[in-house]
């Protein structure tokens, strides 16, 4: 956090700006972050925000598993990162994701499955959507808060500025209901509700 978050983040950013819009910590309840994915900065503004220093709880991040390679592979895994092959997701990844939402730990899912740099519209992964469904067999209070990301430039610049804009917290037992099509649909317009409030805020 020393590295990533008293100098990283503050020496390439020039200013940062957190819009919770009466957003509060769920009290008690398994939490899955699922924010809009445009840079390779967003896992360390995510952990700024919603990390240790502020909910006590560090962040566990799922990615593809083309993003674990190497000396980028070796830092994310640090950071809190395990990877997933979306095309054939293995049960031991699954149940370890499980695992963690049954724990109370903070799962950050990027719901568009990769970087999206510059907005485009997609159609959401299944992964979220499951993982909630199959988790709401262990514990019964699941929370998804949908995060909207944006920086001042397309592509993050050194001393640019950079937004978060949180919505309000869906609990997954509401919509049981819904089928994957409905779920991801209703996702995609929470988020990017919230990425637009956030590139107003970064002037864009």
């Amino acid at each position: 956090m020393f590295v990533t978050q008293d100098i990283a983040l503050r020496f390439f950013f020039s200013k940062k700006k957190i819009i919770n819009n009466g957003f509060s910590i769920p009290v008690n309840s398994s939490i899955i972050l699922a924010p809009t994915h445009r840079s390779r900065w967003d896992g360390l503004v995510i952990t700024m925000a919603m990390g240790r220093r502020v909910t006590n709880k560090d962040c566990r991040f799922m990615v593809t598993k083309s993003e674990m390679k190497g000396i980028q592979g070796w830092f994310l895994k640090r950071l809190g990162c395990f990877s997933i092959n979306q095309l054939a997701p293995s049960l031991s990844v699954l149940r370890y994701a499980i695992k963690l939402i049954e724990k109370g730990e903070q799962l950050v899912v990027f719901p568009e499955g990769k970087i999206n740099k510059y907005g485009t519209k997609l159609v959401l992964k299944e992964g979220l959507y499951r993982l909630a469904r199959l988790a709401t067999k262990k514990t019964e209070s699941i929370i998804i808060i949908p995060i909207g990301i944006a920086y001042s430039k397309v592509s993050p610049k050194f001393r640019g500025e950079f937004c978060l804009s949180f919505g309000k917290p869906i609990a997954m037992n509401d919509y049981l209901k819904f089928n994957i099509k409905e779920f991801n649909e209703f996702l995609y317009e929470k988020i990017i509700k919230e990425e637009e409030t956030a590139l107003k805020n970064v002037g864009r």
